[in-house]
């Protein structure tokens, strides 16, 4: 799993690109990022040629966001390249974090 932040000079913001992927994904149908950015609504990835979920977001910087993975609306999954992982306050799992 991957993101990329790509900050933009006229304004306070980050394009911000989650990926999943393949390997990862396996042989998912669906992959949706939920997280603080999207009052945890899941946000469907669309499915790449090569086989990867991505989607990019355009967030507010000088802010964190908590966020996990949804595969196949059933398997939830964290970023190996968060910022940082923090307890999920819902569960005995963590949150992956995205620092802006």
């Amino acid at each position: 799993m991957s993101i990329s932040k790509q900050y933009l000079k006229t304004k306070p913001a980050c394009k911000v690109t989650f990926v999943v992927p393949k390997e990862q994904a396996a042989s998912a149908a669906t992959v949706a990022v939920l997280g603080e950015f999207n009052d945890w609504q899941a946000l469907a990835m669309k499915k790449q040629k090569n086989g990867d979920f991505s989607t990019t977001l355009t967030l507010p910087t000088a802010q964190e966001f908590q966020f996990r993975y949804l595969i196949d609306n059933d398997n939830w999954c964290n970023d190996n390249e968060a910022d940082a992982f923090v307890p999920s306050p819902l569960s005995y799992d963590q949150n992956s974090v995205l620092r802006l």
